[in-house]
């Protein structure tokens, strides 16, 4: 015969015990969480990106089991554009090989280029040259997972706010279908495809140029070309207009270096001298770095000092400033600059 009373006593026990082990396990969790800053700016991310109206599905998947990246916070304190000499830095892209191959680029892409120079109106060449940059024109394929580089970025107090905005860009373009989880690669710092676009540009500036319904910056040369001219639109690219020069400077000449009050682009933190006509700054004594004259004609342009006083000086245009918007480095401007000269056969 069934004892109710132990039976009871039994189902009491197991129940306490249950309790007790969910209210242990609640504890440690709780304690583990607390214990670990990541783990708790990570569940802030999470409740953010809910309110933003990312599903529980993307969020779950995104954000599983993601842990700060050591090798992403290294690269991010020795990036080649503040670390090098502008010649060093230069001729890594500036080289025969790839002059060479931007110059059959544009024979072989002429009406794609044509097409999208006529939509955006931005010259080729400066698309080739950016595009030739970044990814070699397509060969070089960053691999590094996109969500766990930003992450990183976004918890480390340099760019924490910047790349915070990255982490729910990039979770808006799982949430729309953009792209999916598996192949959301690309760079150290989370810049994708063969222009390199971080998430918010991507969301911003990517286009579709053959009108399938897709900005497939990855995979559609169609697409890329047109996002990296509609990148430089948007910022106020002028197709009339070239990007810069290098020029000489008198010994006379004031300390401009050392006046560079003006940023090189919004929100840069890179600067320029002030903008002067070109007329003015013919008369202050800056000439062509053959020693001719400066073009006579009334634009301002603004004195750019990659390597400090010692180095070679550029007189650049409002164009830099895109170039500058695009990647916040006078190294990375001036050899786009160069780089578009060469492709376009400009001594």
């Amino acid at each position: 015969m069934i004892n109710i009373t132990a039976l009871i006593r039994s189902l009491f026990i197991s129940q306490l015990s249950l309790v007790l082990f969910f209210s242990a396990y609640v504890s440690t969790h709780a304690q583990s969480i607390a214990g670990d800053p990541f783990s708790v700016w990570l569940q802030d991310v999470r409740q953010e990106a809910k309110i933003r109206g990312i599903s529980d599905k993307v969020i779950g998947e995104a954000l599983a089991n993601i842990r700060p990246m050591r090798r992403i916070i290294e690269r991010d304190r020795n990036q080649a554009e503040f670390k090098l000499t502008l010649g060093t830095y230069s001729r890594r892209v500036i080289s025969q090989k790839n002059i060479k191959i931007g110059k059959n680029k544009a024979k072989l892409l002429a009406d794609t280029l044509e097409a999208v120079e006529r939509r955006f109106k931005v010259q080729r060449r400066f698309i080739l040259s950016i595009w030739g940059i970044e990814t070699r024109f397509g060969l070089v394929k960053a691999n590094i997972p996109v969500i766990p580089a930003v992450a990183t970025l976004a918890f480390d107090k340099r760019r924490s706010k910047y790349f915070r905005a990255q982490v729910f860009a990039v979770l808006e373009m799982l949430e729309k279908g953009y792209i999916d989880l598996k192949n959301l690669k690309g760079s150290w710092a989370g810049a994708m495809g063969q222009p390199q676009f971080m998430p918010s540009s991507y969301l911003a500036y990517a286009a579709d140029f053959d009108g399938d319904g897709k900005r497939d910056i990855w995979n559609n040369t169609g697409d890329v070309l047109a996002s990296i001219a509609n990148y430089l639109s948007k910022h106020g690219w002028n197709n009339a207009m070239t990007w810069g020069r290098a020029v000489s400077m008198p010994s006379s000449m004031p300390d401009f270096n050392s006046k560079l009050s003006r940023r090189a682009a919004p929100g840069c933190r890179a600067r320029t001298s002030k903008m002067l006509s070109l007329p003015e700054w013919q008369a202050l004594g800056v000439r062509k770095i053959n020693g001719a004259d400066l073009p006579s004609r009334n634009i301002a342009g603004a004195l750019v000092f990659p390597d400090g006083a010692n180095g070679s000086v550029f007189i650049t245009y409002n164009n830099y400033a895109a170039i500058m918007a695009y990647n916040c480095a006078h190294h990375y401007a001036v050899t786009v600059g160069l780089l578009s000269d060469k492709i376009q056969g400009v001594n």
